[in-house]
């Protein structure tokens, strides 16, 4: 077609196949779209989830990524807000309405027409363009989107360490400053120190809180005190558990393993709170009592908004805030996969390496 073009990318044709290469098709760049090179994008364990189609919606071919960081090489006439050369990114939100009072507030995550991921979502709005009808992820060699959706990379803050600030680190930063954190002087809890629970604390930590990192596994102890954390509780532990009770303001739960929510509840003070973040299928049981007698509130979280997630960006190039990557290529990505599968709680954070892997 005239206003598409292609390029390459990394996908998978059913959920039993192995990823290969393969061409898809994009929109070239309208008046107010930005064309960028993808040099690395990061894998999350939610593109597992699509990948494998866990939960039976996954439209084939499927090419996984929401957390793009490349160099932009075209611009629409419109566009005043990136030129050739910027170092961009996009995360999980790729087109929305652009109309509704939650897009005109910042919240395009909570667009009333629905926000269009940049993996496996349907296009609805019109603002972007693939040879499916749905989209394309970021394990592929390039990407066009409106202007709206691209966040500016900080010229100081490397390349290949930027994807995972537009999912793990800003699921986490939007609850800390929903909740007040981002003022400091609050006890914050983090369940799980994966890709999630290392961002978690070393933005708790640099917003001016005390950090309890909250692990099944003790092995993980000392890789949170070394990027931030205060106390280190092992939840499995009965006795630490009840020791800790009452000491926490705000708890930010990342675990996506099935679990009970109450187990962690007597770690909060009065008026206190704890955000469900991570994506557990198995339902909880849990009892008023505590609830009532001690005011909690049990929340839930995910991603920001454009404006939030330029403002994480921002705030991690200021404070020096990395995920702990390895890079990999694309003939690995069946192997990663497979490990994410069964190890859901990594501190390593995979980032494939496009320009590697062509």
């Amino acid at each position: 077609m005239a206003d598409m073009y292609e390029t390459i990318a990394w996908g998978k044709k059913s959920k039993d196949s192995k990823f290969g290469l393969m061409q898809i098709e994009r929109n070239l760049p309208g008046v107010d779209d930005v064309t960028f090179d993808l040099k690395f994008c990061g894998i999350c364990h939610s593109d597992v989830h699509i990948a494998n189609d866990d939960m039976g919606i996954t439209n084939f071919p499927v090419v996984p990524g929401h957390e793009l960081a490349g160099v932009v090489t075209a611009v629409g006439s419109n566009v005043t807000k990136f030129k050739l050369g910027d170092k961009v990114g996009v995360g999980c939100i790729s087109d929305s309405c652009m109309k509704c009072s939650s897009c005109n507030q910042g919240f395009e995550q909570a667009c009333h027409g629905g926000m269009t991921i940049t993996t496996d979502s349907k296009i609805k709005h019109g603002h972007i363009k693939t040879n499916s009808g749905y989209t394309y992820g970021g394990f592929s060699g390039s990407q066009t989107v409106n202007q709206r959706y691209l966040i500016r990379i900080p010229n100081e803050y490397p390349l290949e360490l930027a994807g995972p600030v537009f999912c793990s680190a800003l699921t986490m930063y939007s609850p800390l400053c929903q909740w007040k954190a981002n003022g400091g002087g609050m006890t914050v809890g983090v369940i799980g120190i994966g890709g999630l629970g290392q961002m978690g604390i070393q933005l708790a930590k640099a917003m001016g809180n005390q950090v309890t990192a909250i692990s099944t596994t003790p092995a993980k102890k000392p890789v949170a005190l070394e990027i931030g954390a205060d106390m280190f509780i092992v939840s499995s532990d009965d006795a630490q558990m009840v020791s800790e009770a009452n000491t926490l303001d705000l708890i930010l739960n990342t675990v996506s393993a099935n679990h009970q929510i109450e187990h962690y509840l007597p770690l909060l003070r009065r008026n206190g709170v704890i955000v469900q973040l991570g994506l557990a299928f198995e339902k909880h049981n849990i009892s008023q009592i505590p609830l009532i007698m001690k005011r909690l509130i049990i929340a839930g979280g995910g991603i920001g908004g454009i404006p939030e997630t330029q403002e994480c960006m921002d705030f991690c190039a200021k404070n020096k805030i990395f995920s702990k990557i390895k890079m990999v290529k694309a003939s690995e990505l069946d192997e990663v996969f497979a490990t994410l599968v069964k190890k859901n709680d990594q501190v390593i954070r995979y980032v494939l390496d496009i320009e590697g892997s062509k």
